[in-house]
């Protein structure tokens, strides 16, 4: 819909799929976004667990008839809804996952905002002199996270899953877009690298688990996580207390939240406002969590 179109109806009906999406920040940032654009906006949580295709499908027909201008998906679905949608963005057609739906004309058309909303986030860390990341996990986020790489020029990605299968296939599908290679262990993927991702749900609560011993860690490694909540992980902490620099799951949230948005409106939202509400959320969790 057009800006004008959003401007006369003044409402915005957007929402999430996936499971467990209880501890989501997205509601918070997309309502915040759409009141200071004057839109009266309301971000659903459409959370299913255990979905098949034909309870997909289902959900994704409601989005269509129900009004929506669009939703994000999660986890576990990212990749489970491709062949469900009308048509699919080209970069979300390369790497066979989506975090986005938007629906125009009767049409859901699915994108990928994970991809471009990492790239910004991650771009300060990399170096211009070269750089070697070990993304941990070739799933949804796993994939994302390594085409954001390529988008970046990253010349050596490196990637491990504990399905080699899903490794395997995520870097024959990279491998028009600058190669990865598959990495045989957690150790291998590390051996050498400046940056690790973790792009797997491991450490988000109520797991406490990380994705790569502690042992592995060091000073010169930089590290990032998907996962906020929580937004220290047991990976980042533990990270940080080996002198490495770390990147939290906020700007990867907030900056796919604002690519999402604009997808959903065509209205560019302020990402100081979705950081201002995303900060909030969190830190009413933290509160509950240590009142707990």
């Amino acid at each position: 819909m057009s800006k004008r179109g959003y401007a006369a109806s003044k409402k915005l009906l957007t929402g999430l799929i996936g499971a467990p999406i209880a501890h989501s920040a997205s509601p918070a940032m997309h309502e915040c976004a759409a009141e200071a654009l004057g839109l009266r906006g309301h971000y659903q949580l459409i959370e299913v667990a255990g979905a098949d295709a034909t309870g997909l499908s289902l959900m994704l027909e409601g989005v269509r008839r129900l009004g929506f201008a669009g939703v994000n998906v999660t986890y576990p679905y990212k990749e489970a809804v491709v062949p469900l949608l009308d048509a699919l963005a080209p970069g979300a057609a390369a790497m066979g996952a989506v975090n986005t739906v938007v629906v125009k004309d009767g049409r859901l058309t699915g994108h990928n905002t994970d991809t471009t909303g990492f790239a910004r986030a991650v771009a300060p860390l990399l170096a211009p002199s070269g750089n070697a990341v070990a993304v941990i996990g070739a799933g949804g986020v796993g994939k994302a996270i390594a085409f954001a790489l390529a988008s970046l020029k990253v010349a050596d990605i490196r990637i491990f899953d504990s399905e080699p299968a899903r490794a395997e296939k995520l870097a024959a599908l990279l491998a028009k877009h600058g190669g990865a290679r598959v990495a045989k262990s957690v150790e291998d993927a590390l051996d050498g690298a400046t940056g690790l991702v973790n792009g797997t749900p491991v450490g988000m609560l109520p797991n406490r688990g990380m994705p790569v011993p502690a042992a592995l860690l060091h000073e010169k490694l930089w590290v990032a996580d998907a996962v906020y909540s929580p937004l220290i992980t047991p990976l980042l902490a533990a990270a940080q207390e080996r002198g490495a620099k770390i990147m939290t799951g906020r700007e990867l949230a907030i900056y796919q939240a604002a690519d999402a948005f604009e997808l959903f409106t065509g209205l560019a939202p302020s990402t100081e406002i979705m950081g201002k509400a995303f900060d909030e959320v969190m830190a009413a969790r933290s509160s509950a969590y240590h009142a707990a």
